[in-house]
């Protein structure tokens, strides 16, 4: 019996039912079977071992893969698992997922020491191990087969995994001397892991809960060249001068401060300006879109998140609530349901819409500790948010309209590569995960579909990554060094209309209910701002630098006619300062370019007698003498430009 294979540039070709798809690659071509790592089955991603059973759409999976890449790092955890099994035998293991950029295993040793100075020994021993070949087998378990398994070792963190899963589903792997519970899939054999670095250590809870033990998570990454992780180690090298955590404290743009709590930012009168320039261009861009501003509280009733469904779905990424006269009140995790009661207020006709109401709403989320980190995880941050309320009729181009916004803030800001998710439901998980309405999750699913379609944009369809009310798009951002940030999200909501009892008089005088996108373009203040640190290395642009200049008087006979400058450069809106300290003008123009300011105007005697100022710009570049006029118009010039 045969099963008909098709691959994903449509072609289809027959194998004997059982083939693998490991037999499928080498039917294309010996140099695709030792390059590939895994496979996709029917959207699925199989070991390259697994018997395929029943006709089949395949796609074969190699390193530049996303997926493929996934599975690499999930086989290297495995890897590291086994080479401290051998280094510490009495290590309980936990959990070795892959990340973004690698993998983590998080492990109790157990009472034996494991520290930043045993990552090297870990690394060898790995690379030892991983010239075995050693092939990935998985193997069917029975629930009461790995349950005693993990009895009889000891490893309470495995035996809690199984307990939680059902007979039936239990897989193991095993890999030289390393045998465990695992999902899959791997890769076919250690053999193609061929360069490691063990990177760092960190603390972790085990499943993430304070209350639970203190776990080592080690951190490492692999690859199949040793050049490629050069590559990547001059890239890190490169970040860490550029980490946004780093350049925030060096340039005074926040802080965060123990007695006001964990990922709870401070902003500092730098990161004030920042946000200042940040909200005045995003209010000027969508007052020229048509959004009109509204307002709304940080605190709700119970009722009104249990109304929009936010309760119980998000509850564990709300902060607990608040007893006030016998109610229950809830920070503000989201403004959504704060919009529609702001729309609710005051009756509709199909003449008002679309209406676009945007606020910059202050939310608070309760992100596990661990999960803190900068200003790109935190529990307090000011959202680009918006809800646009329209028909049916008007949702295509309102949607594109949205896209059109992302990739106009994409050029002002330099982001030269990006991607957007289309996140899809899972129909399995109706009424679970997702809102129970799968006419309204297939219809606007191709809704979003068509208008990505007819817009050309680039994007890749991810299923069971839905908001649990409709489908969305996350755009993935890519640094000026090429890292990786979910910065924007675009969202459609067809349950919260009916939901809140929102409608509008159409045409025929009929109630009809409005379709909602929900869209933050700009992220958060908080994520926007330190991917914008690291994209430009702390070096912003001048129309977002908190002091886009510094006046330095060469001596103190020249500071009233310096903060005569500075005032004027005030009435147009230009930041600035007089550096009156007693230092030499070599010390204050190298201070100013440690902090990364876009221009120096030197004031001495010649420059007061003439209403002139010599201009120096960051990196060094003189443009000589200007009059203070002409030095404005060329700063207005230049700010304009930058946010065209």
């Amino acid at each position: 019996m045969t099963i008909n294979i098709t691959l994903p540039d449509g072609s289809k070709r027959d194998y004997p039912k059982g083939s693998t798809a490991m037999d499928v690659a080498k039917s294309i071509s010996e140099g695709l079977a030792r390059n590939v790592l895994a496979a996709k089955i029917n959207g699925e991603v199989w070991d390259l071992s697994r018997a395929i059973e029943n006709d089949a759409d395949l796609q074969l999976l190699k390193w530049d893969d996303k997926e493929g890449k996934s599975t690499f790092w999930h086989s290297s955890a495995h890897l590291m698992a086994e080479a401290i099994q051998e280094l510490y035998p009495t290590a309980k293991f936990t959990i070795g997922p892959p990340i973004d950029n690698g993998f983590y295993y998080d492990v109790d040793f157990n009472g034996e020491g494991f520290g930043a100075d045993d990552l090297q020994k870990l690394e060898t021993k790995m690379l030892e191990l991983a010239k075995k070949d050693s092939a990935f087998l998985r193997a069917s378990v029975s629930k009461k087969d790995a349950a005693d398994y993990y009895s009889k070792i000891g490893n309470e963190y495995k035996l809690e995994l199984v307990n939680d899963l059902t007979d039936g589903e239990i897989t193991f792997y095993t890999q030289g001397g390393f045998y465990d519970l695992c999902k899959g899939p791997h890769i076919p054999h250690t053999g193609h892991i061929k360069a490691i670095k063990v990177m760092s250590l960190a603390g972790a809870y085990w499943r993430g809960d304070e209350k639970n033990k203190q776990l080592t998570r080690i951190y490492a990454i692999t690859f199949p060249k040793k050049s490629e992780l050069d590559a990547y180690l001059l890239m890190m090298e490169e970040a860490k001068k550029r980490d946004h955590r780093k350049l925030g404290k060096e340039l005074e743009i926040f802080t965060f401060d123990d007695e006001v709590g964990p990922g709870l930012p401070l902003w500092l009168p730098n990161g004030g300006a920042i946000i200042e320039a940040l909200e005045t261009f995003a209010k000027k861009t969508e007052n020229e879109a048509g959004y009109v501003r509204v307002k709304s509280p940080h605190i709700a009733k119970e009722a009104l998140y249990i109304r929009s469904g936010h309760l119980p779905y998000y509850a564990e990424s709300m902060f607990p609530p608040m007893e006030l006269d016998g109610e229950k009140y809830y920070l503000k995790a989201m403004n959504c349901p704060h919009h529609h009661k702001i729309f609710g207020a005051t009756p509709k006709s199909y003449r008002d819409l679309p209406l676009r109401f945007a606020e910059y709403g202050t939310c608070y989320r309760y992100e596990q500790s661990g999960e803190l980190f900068g200003l790109m995880r935190v529990r307090s941050m000011q959202m680009n948010d918006a809800h646009i309320y329209c028909t049916e009729e008007q949702f295509e181009s309102e949607f594109r309209g949205v896209n059109d916004l992302y990739l106009k803030y994409f050029k002002v800001f330099g982001i030269d590569k990006y991607i957007m998710r289309f996140s899809t439901h899972d129909p399995a998980k109706l009424g679970q995960k997702y809102i129970d309405m799968p006419e309204k999750w297939i219809k606007t699913e191709d809704m979003v579909r068509k208008v990505l379609i007819n817009s050309g944009i680039n994007f890749i369809e991810v299923p069971d990554e839905a908001a649990f009310y409709g489908p969305k798009i996350d755009v993935q951002v890519y640094s000026a060094i090429g890292r990786e940030f979910t910065l924007a999200t675009n969202q459609v909501d067809f349950a919260q209309a009916e939901r809140f009892d929102l409608s509008f008089t159409n045409d025929k005088n009929e109630k009809e209910r409005p379709l909602i996108i929900h869209r933050a373009p700009l992220s958060t203040h908080e994520r926007l701002i330190g991917f914008l640190l690291e994209h430009y290395a702390g070096v912003l642009p001048l129309w977002l630098s908190p002091k886009q200049l510094n006046i330095l008087p060469i001596s103190e006979k020249y500071h009233e006619y310096s903060q005569k400058v500075l005032n004027l450069l005030k009435k147009y809106d230009i930041r600035g300062l007089v550096d009156e300290r007693a230092e030499k003008t070599g010390k204050k123009i190298r201070d100013a370019e440690i902090r990364k300011t876009p221009y120096m105007l030197i004031v001495g005697e010649k420059e007061e007698a003439e209403g002139t100022v010599s201009v120096r710009k960051h990196g060094g570049e003189d443009l000589g003498s200007m009059k203070t006029e002409d030095f404005i118009e060329h700063i207005l010039n230049q700010i304009k430009k930058e946010t065209e």
